[in-house]
């Protein structure tokens, strides 16, 4: 009886309130959407003005990157060279060293802690782990720079190999390094979503731990594993600062790791840096690079979203 008189003397909430709450909601959830059309445009805007210079198919297939021009009429400079293959090559090298080191690291130890740790060995394992993810990608160049990349040349040395002081494998290591968190965590979420239903089947049928693991648990797993990689790998793709300070900025075309070689994210931070004249080619240029790197990037996260979900449907 009581109860019932505290809801008849509870205050009705005025329905406007409820409505400006939810416009207040939706306004947040658009002003994300907002941002990335302004991003789009800007970029978009500025690309379709480089291509009134350059042609698209010299930028999409040109085998040599020189982007330096005369910006002024009483400058004397060349035409340049606006091939993105270099740059797109770059990218794709270390990109791929990155993937090869951080893969095997983040898929095992998500294994580790999800199916063999202790709670108290998870409890501070993991927290460790992710302290990599919280490290400024600065210090990381600067290890890479300091430290990797000189070991490298060191070994190279020793072996009778010819190693460039900045390389796409000193970049490629410690950039995988970076990225192992992401994988780990990811990994091991959908590893812990797996359900305990599968592991006791595969236990009751006489498989021992590691086989339920490698049978059981790791296939089923796999749509989830598959978008943690491609999120990492876009993640790897738009790093800066460690292709910077380690790979250097030569636009060589190889897939030599021992050569120094560049990727779109640090030309774009090359030709946006100092004083500049954004209507010439030269600083256009870095907006078609920036247009061409979200669209990779795009379409691997629109991918990874797409596998995540597949695999979400599957056992919610």
């Amino acid at each position: 009886m009581s109860a019932s008189k505290i809801d008849l003397q509870r205050p009705v909430r005025p329905p406007w309130i409820d409505r400006a709450i939810i416009t207040i909601l939706g306004l947040a959830a658009g002003l994300a959407i907002l941002v990335t059309l302004g991003i789009i445009l800007s970029l978009l805007s500025e690309t379709i003005r480089f291509f009134g210079k350059v042609p698209i198919t010299e930028f999409l297939f040109g085998l040599e990157w020189s982007p330096q021009t005369a910006i002024r009429a009483d400058q004397v400079g060349s035409d340049g060279a606006f091939g993105a293959i270099p740059l797109i090559n770059g990218t794709l090298l270390i990109s791929a060293i990155a993937m090869l080191v951080a893969t095997p690291l983040g898929l095992a130890s998500a294994i580790y802690l999800s199916e063999y740790a202790t709670k108290s060995m998870r409890s501070w394992v993991k927290p460790a782990l992710e302290i990599l993810a919280g490290i400024p990608t600065v210090v990381y160049g600067f290890f890479a720079a300091l430290t990797v990349a000189p070991f490298i040349r060191m070994t190279g040395s020793q072996l009778g190999l010819e190693i460039s002081s900045e390389s796409a494998l000193a970049a490629g290591v410690v950039m995988g390094i970076m990225i192992v968190p992401l994988i780990s965590s990811l990994s091991d979420d959908v590893i812990n979503a797996v359900p305990q239903s599968l592991r006791d089947a595969s236990m009751g049928l006489g498989a021992t731990k590691s086989e339920t693991v490698r049978h059981v648990i790791l296939p089923a797993a796999l749509p989830g594993i598959a978008g943690s990689l491609l999120l990492a790998a876009s993640r790897a793709i738009g790093e800066t600062m460690i292709v910077v300070m380690a790979a250097g900025l030569a636009a060589n075309l190889t897939l030599n790791p021992l050569k120094a070689v560049t990727t779109i994210t640090a030309q774009i931070v090359s030709l946006l840096t100092g004083d500049q004249a954004f209507d010439s080619a030269k600083t256009l240029s870095a907006f078609a690079l920036g247009l061409l790197l979200f669209i990779v990037t795009l379409c691997l996260n629109v991918a990874a979203h797409l596998i995540v979900r597949k695999y979400r449907e599957q056992y919610d």
